[in-house]
């Protein structure tokens, strides 16, 4: 088990999907390079690392979460920046609506919860001709599946935490599957239901694209 701090800083300004990653280029103007878990990139290479401090869209509004040893460096930003961004043609001052901290037990339990998975990117290239090769639906989902414990894996990987006991991922529906543009590239997204045996923090970005507002993760609340 692996008990995890998150920092929260939901604003108040209203921002589109598209306009994520200008709000995470906006925030990187700002911050001296140092700051490497702004940005995930360590020299001229990139930090090949689950990302400790994720920009998104919640409830249409600009959120950041960050986690364990990012949560340190964000709080760098009130220092450093003045909030006054620009996003495109947008020029914004950013109000915070609110701040607010939660501790997470990220365990394997004898128990499942389920999740919502919005914008989710599990494949690249490649897998996605092997998943265009399988005929039905069943072996689809199992193929999914196996991307998600992997996608699992890497963030808890990213947070110091060896997972020794078996997971399992079951996909409950599959809410929506279309395509979006990420890095330029056109890439199949899918919107999920599914339960898990691990506990995760609500927020959290899992697969592609996990620090931009893809792979949202939503706790979803079982009726007693």
């Amino acid at each position: 088990m692996k008990k995890i701090n998150l920092f929260y800083i939901q604003f108040q300004n209203e921002i589109s999907h598209g306009e994520i990653e200008l709000f995470r280029g906006a925030i990187l103007s700002q911050v001296p390079d140092s700051f490497i878990l702004f940005h995930n990139h360590q020299g001229d290479g990139f930090r090949y690392s689950y990302p400790l401090i994720q920009y998104k869209r919640l409830r249409g509004k600009a959120l950041i979460v960050s986690l364990s040893e990012g949560i340190e460096t964000v709080g760098n930003l009130f220092s450093e920046s003045d909030f006054r961004f620009q996003l495109g043609k947008r020029v914004l001052k950013m109000e915070i609506s609110s701040v607010w901290t939660k501790q997470v037990l990220v365990r394997v339990w004898n128990i499942d919860f389920t999740y919502r998975l919005n914008m989710w990117l599990p494949l690249n290239e490649k897998n996605y001709q092997d998943y265009q090769t399988l005929e039905g639906v069943a072996e689809r989902i199992v193929f999914l599946e196996r991307k998600l414990v992997g996608n699992i894996l890497s963030f808890a990987k990213g947070i110091g935490f060896h997972i020794d006991q078996q997971i399992h991922c079951k996909i409950l529906s599959i809410d929506a599957d279309y395509w979006s543009v990420y890095k330029g590239v056109r890439m199949k997204t899918f919107n999920i239901t599914f339960k898990t045996n691990i506990s995760l923090p609500e927020y959290i970005g899992l697969g592609k694209g996990s620090s931009i507002g893809h792979g949202v993760l939503f706790y979803v609340k079982q009726r007693i």
